[in-house]
C-alpha cells in the first residue's frame, strides 16, 4: 500500500502589537467555547512553485481577510503532522496523510477592523481573538499539539 503524500502547507503566527496571537475558531467544528481543538492559527496549502512567504500573505488576507503583516521570522524547519487514522481519505480532499508546513511568525500592522472573516463566500472561521502564545497548544486539536507547543516555543521571542 501506497502512503498518502503530504500537502504543502503555510501557517501564520500572527502578533499584535501587545505581543498577543491571532487565533480562530473553526466554523466546521462544533463550537463548544472551551472545547479544545476548534481554535487554531491561519495556515492553507500552497500552489504548486509557490514561494511560502508569499504563500502566508495570501492565506491570511484569504483566510481572516487582510495581509496587513509584516514578516519577522521563518521557521527554520518544515514541520509535519499526521492526519488520525479516521481522518486520511476524508480531511485535505482525501488526497493527503497530512500536511508537511513551513510556519512563520508575522506582526499585524492593522487595526482589529482590518480583520474581517465574512469576506469569502465559505469562511473558514466563525470567531477570533487574541490569545497569549502559551495558550496555542492547549487551543490545538491533539495532531496539531507536537507543532503549537514547537511555535510557542521557538516564537517566544515576539510574544509579549
Amino acid at each position: 500500500m501506497t502512503l498518502l503524500p503530504y500537502r504543502p502547507n503555510v501557517g501564520a503566527v500572527l502578533f499584535n502589537r501587545d505581543g498577543l496571537v491571532f487565533v480562530a475558531r473553526r466554523a466546521d467544528l462544533p463550537n463548544a467555547e472551551g472545547a479544545p481543538g476548534g481554535w487554531q492559527l491561519p495556515q492553507g496549502g500552497m500552489d504548486e512553485g509557490e514561494d511560502p512567504a508569499l504563500a502566508v500573505l495570501r492565506e491570511l488576507e484569504e483566510e481572516i481577510g487582510t495581509a496587513r503583516a509584516e514578516i519577522l521570522a521563518e521557521h527554520p524547519e518544515w514541520m509535519t503532522y499526521d492526519l488520525p487514522p479516521e481522518l486520511v481519505g476524508k480531511a485535505l480532499g482525501g488526497k493527503y496523510r497530512g500536511q508537511r508546513q513551513k510556519w512563520f511568525a508575522l506582526r499585524f500592522t492593522g487595526e482589529d477592523s482590518d480583520i474581517r472573516l465574512d469576506l469569502d463566500p465559505h469562511p473558514e472561521f466563525d470567531a477570533w481573538r487574541w490569545a497569549r502564545l502559551s495558550e496555542l497548544p492547549g487551543m490545538a486539536v491533539a495532531f496539531k499539539r507536537e507543532i503549537y507547543e514547537r511555535l510557542a516555543r521557538d516564537f517566544a521571542r515576539f510574544a509579549g
